[in-house]
């Protein structure tokens, strides 16, 4: 026999109605430190349906989640419930304990109202029972919100413990590369040496102060001559972690808590490096950024290696005459970040602009977008004339030489000019022995 529930005020002289309850099983895995205990999600369940055979209850759904409920509108799952109660799926919900629902205002104001509006009738745990009564629901509020002060007692205590951990010098969080974490617990959070990766760590900032090494040269000699791992994930470094490690003051024996705070505090682990050598990387990287920064090449990140399909890139060169006249030449070349010993070889800007030059009768130009371009260039020309030259020229469009205006654009035109031409391009861009190749896309 299905039990019915009879919902009433206390002092109402009116007694409501019978309805049916129809419940949700909602189990929640918990995610606070101090509840490591707690039952995991399919122990909930089992054990909310030998209640729910036990009481003769009807279950509608099971739903489990293991999102932490301390936030407010941060649980997918929890969402869906509240939406079906809305809808009239069912008007019940059985859970393992109140903070299984929540742990903060938002959420419990959610249960709170959908019980006022009568479309939940029930709230049933392992050890209770709340029903749209004011002492059930001032009941489950207290509980829920016991649950929330917890939370926010314990976001305190943890906040209170990594100050007293970095006052003490010790590093709070996953040991940097070169570092390993004490096991022990009469040690914890002290940061040791990492013996088999240490040395290595300080010959990157050796490489860089004294031999002036990129970041791209260190990341190919990690990956290819030495193979380094880390010890978490036994992992390469990326190029960008590279950076992070040549840029952290941790390795010569400092630290900043919480990043960019401010708060400084000398570490108890040893140090890889000396604060030397660290300000001479900072040096070597700040000198390369500067001579970078702000150049503009016109091929770069529109080419692909035809033979290991890294990028290419472009450098410079300055060569001084003898009669003082100094000469700019640009090569482009392989990245060779998919294979070290890439025979791509290195081409002139000035041949590569030839190459592109003979090949541009035979690329499938967007004609549209060309013709577009010229039109713009066109009335930029007639504009001139008439402002400054006083002259009215009918300059028209309809005959221009799609491919003679792309040949003059590689010629004369601007960097930026160039590249946007060669996006009109239907064509992959492969530089292959120095050649230029195209390949239908």
């Amino acid at each position: 026999m299905e039990k019915q529930y009879v919902s009433a005020q206390i002092g109402s002289p009116e007694i409501a109605p019978v309805q049916k309850v129809k419940y949700c099983l909602y189990a929640r895995k918990s995610t606070e430190q101090d509840e490591k205990q707690a039952l995991s999600i399919e122990s909930q369940v089992k054990e909310m349906l030998a209640i729910a055979e036990r009481d003769e209850l009807e279950i509608i759904d099971i739903r489990r989640e293991a999102h932490s409920a301390k936030d407010s509108g941060q649980r997918p799952v929890f969402k869906e419930l509240l939406e079906d109660i809305r809808r009239g799926r069912y008007n019940g919900i059985l859970t393992w304990a109140p903070d299984r629902l929540s742990r903060n205002a938002g959420d419990l104001g959610s249960l709170v109202d959908l019980m006022d509006q009568k479309l939940l009738i029930q709230i049933k745990t392992y050890g209770q029972s709340f029903i749209n009564s004011p002492n059930e629901k001032f009941l489950l509020m207290i509980l829920c919100s016991q649950a929330k002060l917890e939370n926010d007692n314990k976001s305190i205590n943890v906040k209170r413990g990594l100050r007293t951990r970095v006052e003490m010098g010790l590093w709070p969080a996953p040991a940097p590369t070169g570092y390993l974490k004490e096991k022990r617990m009469d040690r914890k959070c002290e940061t040791l040496i990492d013996p088999l990766r240490a040395p290595v760590i300080k010959q990157m900032f050796e490489k860089v102060a004294y031999e002036k090494w990129s970041g791209r040269k260190v990341y190919n000699w990690l990956k290819f001559d030495l193979n380094f791992k880390t010890a978490t994930g036994n992992k390469n470094l990326t190029l960008g972690n590279i950076y992070m490690i040549l840029q952290s003051h941790f390795y010569y024996g400092v630290f900043e808590y919480p990043k960019k705070s401010g708060n400084w505090y000398t570490g108890k682990h040893e140090a890889i490096i000396t604060k030397e050598l660290f300000e001479a990387v900072q040096n070597q990287i700040k000198s390369q950024y500067i001579r970078s920064e702000g150049k503009e090449f016109a091929f770069t990140k529109l080419m692909t290696c035809g033979l290991c399909g890294s990028g290419i890139t472009a450098d410079e060169k300055f060569k001084k005459q003898k009669n003082g006249n100094v000469h700019r030449y640009v090569y482009y070349g392989c990245t060779k970040v998919r294979d070290r010993n890439c025979k791509c070889g290195y081409v002139n800007e000035k041949d590569l602009l030839k190459q592109f030059e003979e090949l541009i009768e035979k690329i499938d130009i967007n004609e549209i977008e060309i013709k577009e371009k010229a039109k713009t260039e066109i009335e930029r020309i007639k504009k001139f004339n008439n402002i400054l030259l006083n002259k009215k020229e009918d300059i028209k469009v309809k005959n221009i030489d799609v491919y003679s205006y792309a040949k003059y654009i590689l010629r004369e035109g601007q960097d930026i000019e160039k590249r946007e031409l060669l996006g009109c391009l239907r064509s992959k861009i492969l530089l292959k022995n120095k050649r230029i190749t195209l390949q239908l896309l």
